[in-house]
């Protein structure tokens, strides 16, 4: 039957349908009836890049017609209304806070100078790469409720379009191409800001952003803390690059400090000094520290002492690539409270720790975690475990000069529930018996690629131990770790399958 635009249909009351229509509203696109949720956010977020796109700056309502024949299509047309004009700033804002990923806010930022605003109230923490941004002020006004910012690398002045970058555990930066003649480190004096204009930076950064929790800065100087502590009083955690001695008197100012990581000299990359002066300057100063990282910093028995006697509150300490004299393991002892230990990357642990009886020992100490460091020192290891004698938790990673002799001194430990080992390839089964039959508490042991440590030499007395240890991880070579793999296969057996095409 055709139709003819001209003569229009006559109408059949008897067969009229009645329906309850009401004006259509853009919530009908996200109807749980009508579409999932996942779908209906992706349509949104297409309509709305389309939108900016078109700047139609339309705000007619729909009419009910146009509600109609508004559908879920995947080419939407590019004059739609913008659905988000309706929505309050704090409901948009909940719209965004529910999506997962947190590199979308800055896609959506660029939509409009609305949602730049809103998704920039939603980013809490940055990494600064332009000093410009920062002294321009539109840091603070970008990102109003930021807590956490690392201006480390915007504080060194390098090509950011350098195809060379360095990047290592506590530092990333991009180089120049002549960065090895800056006196055999990357990063050398004149490449790093001056202190007058990480003040001004500092003074910028404080005023418009109050609410900081973690802060990383370089080269600060006594007067950028002390601003930074009077305008920012929540700060809680900090990390300091390239920072002398005086510097450090600024950070008295802070009185919520609670984590400090210092780093002095960073191998191969700037240096700086960090000693007793500014150790006692910091434990005078921070007397609510919990947890403190010293990185290449100089030192002795008076600053460790000065740390310990001073933070009474301070519960974990790590001590990573010293440059300490002689003695200062014996200044670990005023750390009352202080609970783990760590030491990373070490060249000398102590070479002259002193007489056992002037020693003393940490009552209180958990946990020692020794990493990438050399034990070749016999009596700067026997020393440190003789400090740490009440610990339950041991862990030593890749260590070198860990053999039998340097091991049998953690007889020392009687209170040690567990044990971890990686990669001491100097220590064999015999040594690692000896030790763990006299531990009587021990619970766990993990042991991993230690290649000296045979399966083929256990013996039943180390059996019987495994079998009631609460958790075991058994891994001390490749060739153990293979037959493990191959277990009920029957490859590498006599008689077994081959691997071998026939």
């Amino acid at each position: 039957m055709s139709y003819s635009p001209d003569k229009s249909p006559i109408f059949d009351p008897s067969k009229a349908v009645v329906k309850n229509k009401r004006r259509g509203s853009w919530s009908d696109h996200f109807s749980g009836d009508r579409v999932e949720p996942n779908e209906a956010l992706k349509h949104f977020m297409l309509k709305m890049r389309l939108q900016s796109i078109s700047n139609s700056g339309s705000t007619t309502p729909h009419s009910g017609s146009e509600a109609e024949s508004d559908s879920f299509s995947p080419n939407p047309v590019s004059d739609s209304p913008d659905y988000s004009s309706s929505l309050s700033d704090e409901l948009l804002l909940r719209v965004f806070s529910t999506i997962p990923d947190s590199k979308q806010h800055i896609s959506n930022s660029l939509v409009c100078k609305r949602w730049s605003l809103l998704c920039g109230k939603l980013i809490q923490s940055i990494r600064l790469l332009e000093w410009e941004f920062l002294e321009s002020g539109r840091l603070g006004f970008r990102f109003p409720n930021l807590i956490d910012i690392n201006i480390v690398p915007a504080s060194i002045n390098f090509e950011r379009n350098s195809s060379i970058l360095l990047s290592t555990k506590l530092f990333e930066v991009h180089l120049n191409p002549d960065v090895l003649e800056s006196d055999g480190f990357f990063v050398g004096k004149d490449e790093i800001l001056d202190s007058k204009t990480i003040v001004r930076g500092v003074r910028v950064l404080a005023e418009g952003c109050r609410n900081l929790r973690k802060i990383a800065l370089m080269n600060v100087s006594e007067e950028g803390l002390s601003y930074l502590a009077d305008e920012c009083e929540l700060l809680q955690e900090m990390e300091l690059h390239y920072c002398g001695d005086m510097a450090l008197r600024g950070i008295s100012k802070f009185r919520n400090l609670q984590i400090l990581k210092l780093i002095g000299r960073l191998n191969g990359v700037y240096d700086s000094v960090v000693s007793d002066i500014g150790m006692t300057m910091l434990a005078q100063g921070c007397r609510r520290l919990v947890k403190l990282e010293l990185v290449g910093c100089e030192g002795s028995y008076d600053g460790i002492k000065a740390i310990g006697m001073c933070c009474q509150m301070l519960e974990e300490l790590t001590i990573c690539s010293h440059r300490m004299e002689v003695g200062w393991l014996s200044g670990l002892s005023y750390c009352g409270n202080l609970k783990t230990l760590r030491i990373e990357s070490c060249k000398c642990i102590d070479e002259n720790p002193g007489p056992d009886e002037y020693l003393g020992s940490c009552t209180m100490l958990e946990e020692l975690h020794l990493r990438r460091c050399q034990m070749r020192g016999k009596e700067g290891v026997r020393a440190l475990f003789l400090i740490c004698r009440s610990i339950r938790k041991l862990v030593v990673e890749d260590c070198w000069g860990l053999d039998n002799s340097m091991f049998a001194a953690a007889t020392v430990f009687r209170s040690i529930r567990s044990l971890s080992l990686e990669g001491c390839s100097l220590l064999t089964t015999e040594g690692l018996e000896s030790v763990v039959l006299f531990w009587k508490d021990l619970d766990r042991l993990k042991v991993i690629s230690c290649n000296n440590i045979k399966d083929s030499e256990i013996t039943p007395e180390l059996s019987t131990l495994f079998s009631v240890l609460k958790e075991l991880k058994w891994r001390p070579d490749s060739k153990s770790l293979l037959s493990a793999s191959l277990e009920g296969t029957g490859i590498g057996q006599k008689g077994g399958r081959s691997l071998r095409r026939k």
